[in-house]
């Protein structure tokens, strides 16, 4: 792989305390900008040093001695450049120094860098990181090794085969192998990035092999129950089992806008009085770190006052007794059949609900809703505000009202 620029120097390297006397003479090489430096073991007077040249002044046969020696190693080190351009490696410095001293090497891996990247990450779960953000960089990380097992036949690749051709293949095989959607492949991708931009900044990779390579996403359908389809599952009678302590926590998700990772986290005493006399939900979202500010509607206080004296809720200062997501899911499935409801229901959906037939279709500005969502950009929410056509077709009848005033 041919590489933008690969210069080499050798100069007088001074230490802090010196005075006089010889100094020793370093190589420097320099290659995209990377610099290493490479002691000759050899030393010169500064008086006698001919910078511009890289050499030492003089006729006697010390000096021809030494530039002999100097020229010999200049050629040695491009000779090494121009071996690992022809056995098609990456030319790095670090990479011509080693070849030069016969440092034997072991080559950079893309999944022990991976697997590496994932441990560490595990040991941040909790303070930098979610447990669902390490999940699905493990999963990134079994695709990445299937992937490389089906297109080269290998267990592990070195990272200088990291290119365009990779991602555009590993693209391919994610959607026609694995049959994921599109989305879904560019999320994978998308944590995969993060490895490659990782040996970048190492100075392992010359490149970024996502240059070029546009990870767009599919604009997706959003969406949320309608106000008949959210009071059909409010006034089901589920009895006192499961199906009623999922649907209540739905609904109270329905009418706050919380995700799963929070509601199942939500304390007690993340309840507050708001300056306006009113409870509210004060947290900090688990996916973005960002504050949520929420004041609770009625429907909302009643589903907590419900579970006040749950056992779950007391012994683990929970403010609802959320069971896993996979089961409230599962559940969640059950009570669509019930109730008639067609759409695919998940958890969710419950604050695509919020966001649209809760807030939005009511009148709420978007700008309201966004803080309440925890969004940190509010072309996040315009996302949900597409789907709203009750409030667009509201808000173009009253400017025709205006219109015809006019």
């Amino acid at each position: 792989m041919l590489t933008k620029s690969f210069t080499l120097l050798f100069y007088l390297k001074k230490r802090n305390n010196y005075a006089k006397g010889e100094l020793p003479i370093y190589m420097r090489l320099t290659v995209d900008g990377q610099r290493i430096e490479i002691s000759t073991k050899r030393k010169c007077e500064p008086e006698k040093w001919n910078s511009s040249a890289g050499r030492k002044n003089g006729v006697k046969e010390d000096v021809k001695s030494l530039n002999a020696y100097l020229d010999t190693l200049q050629s040695k080190v491009y000779d090494v450049h121009r071996q690992l351009i022809e056995a098609g490696k990456t030319i790095t410095a670090e990479s011509v120094k080693n070849v030069l001293v016969g440092s034997a090497v072991k080559p950079k891996m893309i999944l022990e860098i991976f697997y590496e990247h994932n441990d560490k990450m595990s040991k941040l779960v909790g303070t930098d990181f979610a447990p669902g953000t390490l999940e699905r960089y493990k999963t990134s990380y079994e695709h990445t090794k299937e992937f490389i097992r089906y297109k080269y036949r290998t267990d592990d690749l070195e990272i200088d085969k990291l290119d365009y051709d990779f991602i555009a293949d590993y693209e391919f095989w994610m959607k026609a192998v694995r049959k994921c959607s599109h989305n879904t492949t560019m999320k994978y991708l998308s944590n995969f990035k993060k490895i490659s931009l990782l040996c970048i900044k190492r100075g392992w990779l010359p490149r970024d092999p996502f240059h070029a390579y546009k990870m767009t996403k599919h604009e997706v359908d959003r969406q949320a129950l309608t106000g008949p389809e959210l009071q059909l599952i409010t006034n089901r009678d589920f009895g006192q089992g499961r199906l009623a302590q999922v649907r209540d926590i739905f609904l109270f998700c329905c009418y706050t806008g919380l995700a799963y990772a929070d509601v199942f986290k939500l304390k007690r005493s993340e309840i507050i009085d708001g300056s306006d006399g009113e409870k509210w939900v004060v947290i900090k979202r688990q996916k973005t770190d960002s504050a949520s500010r929420i004041p609770l509607l009625p429907q909302a206080l009643l589903i907590v006052a419900e579970y006040n004296e749950h056992p779950q809720c007391i012994n683990q200062d929970r403010l609802l007794p959320v069971l896993s997501n996979q089961k409230m899911n599962s559940y969640l499935k059950e009570i669509s059949d019930l109730c008639g409801i067609t759409k695919a229901i998940t958890f969710h959906l419950a604050r695509h609900t919020f966001a649209t037939t809760v807030t939005l279709t009511n009148g709420v500005p978007i700008e309201s809703v966004s803080k309440m969502l925890g969004h940190r950009n509010i072309k996040t929410t315009q996302l949900y505000a597409k789907i709203v056509d009750k409030k667009i077709g509201d808000d173009m009848r009253k400017l025709k009202e205006v219109l015809g005033n006019s």
